[in-house]
């Protein structure tokens, strides 16, 4: 529970908070801690208003104020509610650490009780109760010791007032009165003697209970109320004190119960007895005598020991949950601030970009009505004009017409006839350019799209985890293209492909969490990537995350392999009576073929018609197939660097064969020999090298069969090795390990594993027989 007090406790004043205010930091602080901390930085040049920031005392983050200093900080409701209930469960549990160091009562002699009413209050009720009950049997018995001192009696007080509610206990006055004092009210006493059982005030102690005979022998202690004094009553026999314990019932009698009550025939033992008993099987119950353990295996003390150990180890576990609960809450707090905050500044944001863009618009169409109407004013001022010279035209022809004087009539007509056909033309040029836009369709407002985008305005959530696609993953020797999809396509900012070598452990998660070689690919745009530099024959673990601004989440893993080395035939190894193929991946038996001349990689012994590879293998898994065409006698295999070129392939401890003589099949290394079954219509042979896991098998590839694998810890790099005495073989390198083989090298692989944790032979000789058939 101390624990729990010390969250609850202000870091300024030590002292529960009041009032509390919740900092940016989480942290939190009392409102007038947190004034006291401005008014420290205050000086006549300074005035507090001026003061707009503090360091929080428990981590020392700048909190940084507004306007509205103090007042701008948001109260820890939250923790003010806990507080609360705290304090009224420590008033109703007086055994609580706050209430005990309020009231500072007598020390109880029960450490162990630890309080389990506060939490039981604030849970739900059920600790208080739980708590009472554990400490009835002790607190009774210590009652009733003839000798038992005030600590007992406070003990019981303790007990009582668990029983009440909290509403109730708020109601009792602690306070306890003089017995002496004749005025109303009395005065508080100070001092309550055992052996008077009277509580006396300063006043009445110095005058009616002086420090001299016969008062010397009387034990003065702190303030107990009387009940407490007087002790508990037997429930039989009224006004008879409890003084003996009765064995067989388990129950508090007086003399008279045992005398001629029900309890007369009954073991009984005295007080002092039963409680030592009790506190020392309860407190250290491997330290005592075997008859005193004896004795306290009763029911009663299995029980209370039993109640005891399993409400301090639930209350410890409630004052550990709710430490964390709070701890919740207050980040709960802080979250909510934050992304309140956020809130209101996105959507001040977008606030102040629409009203920008109000403003501009509404520019734009001002504009373009200043312009319409400059142009229609300018047409207006042509059409007046036009207008009184019309008027001014009319009036002349008018008056020409009422000319009655035909002399001056001819004079006149033909002048005013040819002005009112111009007029007449003019006035209709005019008229298509009067007819201007005035609708504004240029200025249509459709803000239907932007209204969808901003009713959509919600949470941001990470992105779903996106699906590797094996079927469009691609592979080399050295590179593996991969590809993926994911349904967040839109909401995914970009992606980030991570990859390691497998290495055969099935718990992917523990892999994730425990490699230290990852290779990381970030900020991938594209749903797909092609990593280059990997080992030939190699099985990597793919994963690809989506990312976006609210988190990322992993694809399931993918295991991809990249292809075997490829190779061919190199022609400085080949026997001078083979003949290589122009691209090298063919040899033939050639008995005519003499012109080669003699290197020290060169096979040179008769009988020795072979050929290496042109690759050096040092690691990873390798596959190659060799077309046996109609040859019925040759040896293939791998073989050292250093394995001598003047005899045969597996005569020796640096290569091991697969090999045909007619119609056997056996397998050779180190001159030992082994007959192993295969079929005489074998054509296609495949190898298998798994060089990280020492094995070299070989397999009939046209009916997905296992032959035979050598087990055999590799020491240096090997070359693929090749002889025949008869016909032609034909070599294909770089090929993808099939699934039946890849299958069989990871069963292979497990047997191996739990055979005496991965068993390697140190001698390089073949261990035993492998077969499928």
């Amino acid at each position: 529970m101390e624990t729990l007090e010390s969250e609850l406790t202000c870091p300024i004043c030590l002292e529960l908070f009041e009032d509390p205010l919740l900092l940016p930091c989480a942290h939190s602080l009392c409102f007038n801690c947190a004034h006291r901390i401005l008014v420290s930085h205050c000086s006549t040049s300074k005035p507090l208003e001026s003061i707009s920031a503090f360091q929080c005392p428990t981590c020392r983050y700048v909190i940084t104020l507004n306007h509205r200093g103090l007042e701008g900080l948001k109260r820890n409701v939250t923790l003010q509610n806990i507080i609360d209930r705290f304090q009224k469960a420590s008033i109703s549990s007086p055994n609580s650490p706050t209430e005990s160091r309020r009231l500072q009562p007598p020390q109880r002699p029960y450490t162990a009780t630890i309080s389990g009413t506060i939490v039981g209050t604030i849970g739900g009720g059920g600790g208080g109760t739980s708590g009472s009950s554990a400490r009835s049997s002790p607190a009774t018995s210590s009652h009733s010791h003839p000798h038992a001192n005030h600590t007992n009696h406070a003990n019981h007080a303790n007990h009582t007032n668990a029983n009440h509610s909290p509403a109730v206990v708020a109601k009792m006055d602690p306070r306890i009165s003089c017995q002496f004092c004749e005025q109303d009210p009395p005065r508080e006493a100070v001092k309550t003697c055992v052996t008077c059982e009277v509580s006396y005030c300063d006043r009445c102690l110095r005058a009616t209970h002086p420090n001299k005979k016969p008062f010397t022998g009387h034990r003065l202690v702190e303030p107990v109320l009387d009940t407490h004094l007087r002790g508990l009553t037997c429930l039989e026999h009224e006004n008879e004190k409890v003084n003996m314990y009765c064995l067989v019932d388990d129950q508090l009698i007086c003399a008279l119960c045992k005398l001629v009550g029900r309890h007369r025939e009954h073991q009984v033992s005295s007080l002092t007895e039963r409680f030592d008993k009790l506190k020392a099987y309860q407190v250290s119950p491997g330290r005592v005598s075997d008859a005193v353990m004896e004795a306290s295996k009763t029911s009663a003390a299995q029980t209370l020991e039993n109640n005891l150990t399993n409400l301090v180890k639930r209350n410890s576990e409630l004052e550990n949950q709710m430490a964390k609960l709070i701890q919740i809450c207050q980040q709960v707090e802080v979250n909510t601030a934050m992304h309140e905050a956020k809130l209101v500044e996105e959507c001040d944001e977008l606030v102040e970009i629409i009203r920008q863009r109000k403003q501009v618009i509404a520019v734009k169409i001002k504009e373009s009505k200043v312009m319409k109407l400059r142009k229609l004013a300018q047409q207006i001022a042509n059409c007046r004009q036009c207008l009184e010279r019309s008027s001014a035209l009319i009036t002349q022809a008018e008056q020409s017409l009422k000319e009655n004087d035909h002399a001056r009539f001819l004079q006149t007509a033909r002048n005013v006839a040819e002005r009112v056909a111009m007029a007449t033309t003019s006035s209709q040029v005019l008229i298509p350019d009067v007819n201007l836009n005035e609708a504004f369709d240029n200025f249509a407002l459709d803000f239907s799209r932007e209204k969808k985008i901003l009713e959509g305005l919600d949470y941001l959530t990470a992105p779903t985890p996106p699906s590797i696609r094996d079927e469009l993953c691609t592979a080399s020797h050295d590179t593996i293209t991969v590809h993926w999809t994911s349904e967040d396509e839109f909401s995914v900012t970009s992606y980030e492909l991570q990859y390691t070598i497998y290495t055969g452990q099935t718990n992917f998660i523990s892999l994730y969490n425990s490699a230290d070689s990852w290779m990381i690919v970030p900020n991938i745009k594209q749903n797909h990537y092609t990593v280059h530099g990997l080992q030939s024959g190699t099985r990597y673990i793919f994963f690809v995350k989506a990312i976006n601004q609210a988190g990322s989440r992993n694809s399931e893993p993918a295991r991809l392999k990249t292809n075997s080395q490829p190779f061919k035939l190199d022609p400085k190894t080949a026997h001078k009576k083979l003949r290589l193929s122009n691209d090298c991946l063919t040899m033939e038996k050639d008995e005519s073929s003499l012109k080669k001349s003699h290197t020290p990689e060169r096979f040179s012994s008769t009988g020795s018609y072979g050929a290496a590879g042109n690759v050096f293998i040092d690691s990873g898994c390798h596959y190659w197939e060799v077309l046996l065409g109609a040859s019925t006698w040759y040896a293939i295999g791998v073989a050292y660097k250093s394995a001598p070129k003047n005899e045969w392939s597996g005569k020796n401890s640096s290569s091991w064969v697969f090999s045909r003589c007619n119609n056997n099949f056996m397998v050779r290394h180190d001159g030992k020999e082994m007959l192993v079954e295969a079929s005489l219509q074998l054509r296609r042979l495949g190898v298998l090298l798994d060089y990280d896991n020492n094995s070299l098998s070989f397999h009939d590839a046209m009916n997905s069969q296992h032959i035979h694998t050598f087990e055999v810890s590799f020491l240096l790099p090997v070359v693929p090795s090749f002889m025949i005495w008869n016909k032609s073989v034909m070599i294909l390198s770089g090929l993808p390990v099939p699934d039946f083989v890849d299958g069989l090298a990871s069963d292979l692989q497990e047997q191996q594993q739990q055979q005496m944790g991965l068993c390697r032979q140190e001698s390089p000789y073949l261990t035993g027989l492998k077969s499928c058939h």
